[in-house]
């Protein structure tokens, strides 16, 4: 299996970036298309389990549309293969203590690539610690797969 494939790879790419933009815009209806639409797909967040689509559409619904902006670093997307992805990103909203972090798996379908599993928690901030938020390849910033090595093809 080929890892990080670049046309794979900037498709995840353009994907994530339209569901950022769609999240800190509140746009529920390109979210609620992001996401795949089964029983199976879940999203944990800072205070709620989401199981199907159809628990996360309803939160979407219910979101509040202020606060939503957010600095993201650290972005990690790796694909494998041609049909799956997991993109991982740090953020921190102004007002907000601590570190937030996002992980999602992305599986391409017949309509386009979706989110089929998410991850989004709070911790404190490492660097009132040992700092570990940068990836093992990151020079120090944002390694959407400019310092991760890509596959041919």
């Amino acid at each position: 299996m080929k890892i990080n494939i670049s046309k794979v790879h900037a498709e995840v790419e353009a994907a994530f970036r339209r569901y950022e933009t769609a999240l800190v815009a509140n746009d529920v209806a390109v979210l609620d298309e992001m996401f795949h639409q089964g029983d199976h797909t879940i999203r944990y967040g800072g205070a709620e389990n989401l199981y199907g689509y159809a628990a996360i559409r309803d939160f979407r619904a219910g979101c509040s549309s202020q606060g939503l902006q957010r600095q993201l670093s650290g972005t990690v997307i790796t694909s494998f293969g041609q049909d799956a992805a997991v993109a991982s990103t740090l953020f921190q909203r102004n007002g907000m203590p601590g570190v937030g972090r996002q992980t999602q798996t992305w599986i391409r379908f017949a309509e386009g690539w979706k989110v089929v599993a998410a991850h989004v928690s709070v911790i404190a901030d490492p660097a009132a610690g040992q700092d570990r938020s940068t990836a093992p390849d990151d020079p120090g910033g944002d390694v959407t797969g400019s310092a991760v090595p890509r596959a041919t093809g």
